[in-house]
């Protein structure tokens, strides 16, 4: 066999038997990434409601400035977390660098723009059908950005499953603030990134597959939740068109 066909049935073989190894990082990277889609998406979807029902000056810059968050580099996150974290930080003082909350807070910061600029989308589309009636009615801005919530709150939960995929899938943050420490805060993506370069590649692929099925199942997750919404509604679905990657 090639070297290729052993480190696939060494990896297969891991995820079967569920390695402790294994099974702590992907433990430890589903929790992280957990926490850190929950904070992300208190802050987003309220900022994203608000912002997709009110009209201020200065908005389209603002927007434009969340719209430039949402393609910062995860290792330019890591970097300004690092600096705040870091012992003549700002932050130092918390002793949060190479931990798990250090790892929490960076990804949070990652996730925040996805949640916010999606949620801002979603909730601008149903004010601008739902917005003159619910005017008419007198519900003011942070009525109408409750209301139109609830009523998307199909297409918010695809919000929350792509953040969760932002999350889980990223690298180079947590690799820089968290440090990859062995049982401590070693998470699937840099668990890859380590073990491929020491040459262990079982371990590498069979972490590989497990993302790749996390992945897997949080798209599948969208596109039912999708189908259930238009099949509510009898018709199309408002819902945005996103998809989680790796």
């Amino acid at each position: 066999m090639t070297s290729f066909t052993d480190s696939a049935a060494t990896a297969l073989n891991l995820i079967v038997s569920l390695d402790s190894n294994l099974v702590a990082i992907v433990a430890r990277s589903l929790w992280v990434s957990a926490w850190a889609t929950l904070f992300a998406c208190v802050l987003g979807l309220v900022l994203g409601a608000a912002l997709g029902v009110t009209r201020f000056a200065g908005r389209n810059a603002l927007l434009a400035v969340l719209n430039t968050f949402l393609a910062v580099p995860s290792v330019v996150v890591g970097l300004v977390v690092y600096l705040l974290l870091s012992r003549t930080g700002p932050l130092g003082f918390l002793g949060w660098l190479f931990s798990f909350k250090a790892m929490v807070l960076a990804q949070t910061l990652l996730v925040l723009p996805v949640v916010t600029a999606l949620t801002r989308q979603v909730v601008e589309d149903a004010e601008d059908l739902h917005g003159e009636q619910l005017q008419s009615l007198g519900a003011r801005s942070l009525l109408r950005s409750v209301l139109l919530a609830w009523d998307e709150r199909y297409a918010l939960l695809t919000v929350v499953l792509a953040g969760f995929g932002r999350a889980v899938s990223e690298v180079g943050a947590v690799m820089i603030v968290g440090g990859n420490i062995d049982g401590f805060t070693r998470v699937m993506t840099t668990a890859i990134a380590l073990e491929t370069s020491k040459g262990d590649l079982p371990l590498a692929l069979g972490l590989g597959l497990v993302l790749l099925l996390v992945v897997l199942l949080l798209n599948m997750a969208v596109a039912a939740l999708r189908h259930w919404r238009q099949h509510e509604e009898g018709g199309s679905s408002a819902m945005p068109q996103v998809g989680v990657s790796v």
